[in-house]
């Protein structure tokens, strides 16, 4: 009987040990609650598919460069990734459409253009053989300014910090000169004078301290950029039933967990800001009203540029409501 007993383990045994491997590449520090948020994904579908997988997370560039992460995925480098979808662009103009200024102007239409824009997105990465798990926003861009601003004339004459083409189209069409500067030189810039203003997000001021010559921040919600997590497809489907199954629960759970963590921490770092001396408000009456004249002149070049499809994402963005 204990030789039966002992033959009957040894067969189980490599079953209930068998573990399929994934590596997931970010290019975000282990500290950033978007990675945070990956490695609660990892360790949900590990305990869901009771060990049957293992997702190793590589943060902070690791394994590549978030860039590179994409094609990584797409040629089976590593079986899931991580990158901002404004990343993507060059190879999916769709996935520009939450960075487009001033139209996306709070959580909820944020969650409202992601529940349009998802399964265009999800179409275009199928044709690369990629299969979007979830995407989470960064908390909003806002605007910093050493004075204060109540309309579009206070720009003439300015210098606005610049980092990409649509932060230098903002700069000129509110009046002020663009100045291409690296985040990590924004003090030294502001200290010797050179920025009187920028757009980010209260959590990228909190992180590089902007307090000091920097005096107001105006929740100008210009754009939620979201960072996608997605796996190849060949690996997602090689997976038996359950642990796939496993997988897609453990990201919808991410997703509402990881919109959550972006609200939560959007929150604090507006705190925070005001807390080192930084007055915040919302814009005046006129700048908003500016700004989303500004977003109307965005959204129609931004279609312009992308074709029929971007009809897709806005007709319903603006018209379901």
């Amino acid at each position: 009987m204990k030789t039966i007993v002992l033959l009957a383990a040894l067969a189980v045994a490599p079953v209930l040990h068998a573990q399929t491997q994934w590596k997931l590449a970010t290019g975000y520090r282990a500290e950033s609650f978007h990675t945070r948020n990956i490695v609660q994904f990892a360790q949900d579908v590990e305990r869901a598919s009771a060990g049957a997988l293992h997702i190793e997370v590589h943060a902070n560039n690791a394994l590549f460069k978030l860039g590179e992460i994409p094609q990584a995925v797409q040629d089976g480098k590593a079986q899931a990734g991580e990158t901002i979808m404004t990343s993507l662009v060059r190879d999916i103009p769709m996935a520009g459409g939450d960075s487009v200024p001033f139209v996306v102007r709070s959580y909820a239409d944020a969650r409202r253009m992601w529940d349009v824009q998802r399964p265009l997105i999800e179409a275009h990465m199928a044709r690369k053989g990629l299969k979007a798990l979830y995407a989470v926003p960064w908390p909003p861009q806002g605007l910093f300014t050493t004075v204060p601003v109540r309309s579009s004339a206070d720009f003439k004459g300015s210098r606005m910090r610049t980092y990409n083409p649509g932060t230098v189209r903002i700069a000129e069409l509110l009046g002020a000169t663009p100045v291409d500067v690296p985040m990590v030189e924004v003090n030294q810039a502001l200290a010797a004078g050179k920025l009187d203003s920028m757009i980010t997000s209260a959590l990228t001021g909190v992180e590089n301290q902007v307090w000091g010559q920097i005096k107001q921040y105006y929740g100008i919600n210009a754009w939620f950029p979201k960072n996608i997590v997605f796996v190849n497809q060949r690996a997602f489907d090689a997976l038996p039933a359950p642990v796939r199954q496993a997988v897609s629960q453990a990201a919808a759970d991410a997703e509402k967990r990881g919109w959550e963590m972006s609200a939560a921490v959007a929150e604090e770092s507006v705190t925070e800001l005001q807390r080192r001396g930084i007055k915040v408000e919302p814009p005046s009456a006129i700048l908003g009203t500016e700004l989303k004249r500004l977003g109307e002149r965005f959204s129609r070049e931004w279609v312009r540029s992308v074709g029929s499809e971007a009809n897709q994402l806005f007709i319903p963005y603006y018209t379901q409501r």
